[in-house]
């Protein structure tokens, strides 16, 4: 197993950024996809993004198409989740995943994930 650990969250005003990193113990590549998923309180967990380690290929929800960016940095062996414009609708526990592969938009057969980080918009 790979050890993820995310930091980066916080509480931000509407309309405001965050970072969200994932420092991965060993590197990300040794994974096929990395993800960034999210839960808020009373909803089932969701995919938000996610990466191929190998091509860059990105794929995201349509509710942050446009506004997340998410990147990874193989030599730092650490995932990033640029999010843009928030909405009060973000506010969740986000969780970085790294999985066998990337199916379409979706990081498929998740084998580790970090603790998460919580981000509150309001």
């Amino acid at each position: 197993h790979v050890q993820l650990v995310e930091s980066g969250g916080g509480s931000v005003p509407a309309g405001g950024s965050l970072r969200l990193s994932c420092a991965a113990s060993t590197y990300i590549y040794s994974r096929k996809c990395m993800g960034w998923f999210r839960q808020a309180p009373g909803k089932e967990r969701e995919g938000v993004a996610r990466i191929h380690t190998g091509s860059g290929t990105t794929y995201y929800a349509d509710s942050v198409k446009g506004r997340f960016t998410i990147s990874r940095d193989n030599t730092k062996n650490t995932l990033y989740l640029q999010m843009n414009s928030l909405k009060p609708e973000d506010t969740a526990m986000y969780y970085c995943a790294g999985c066998s592969g990337c199916s379409g938009g979706y990081c498929v057969t998740v084998g580790d994930w970090g603790q998460g980080t919580q981000v509150t918009v309001s």
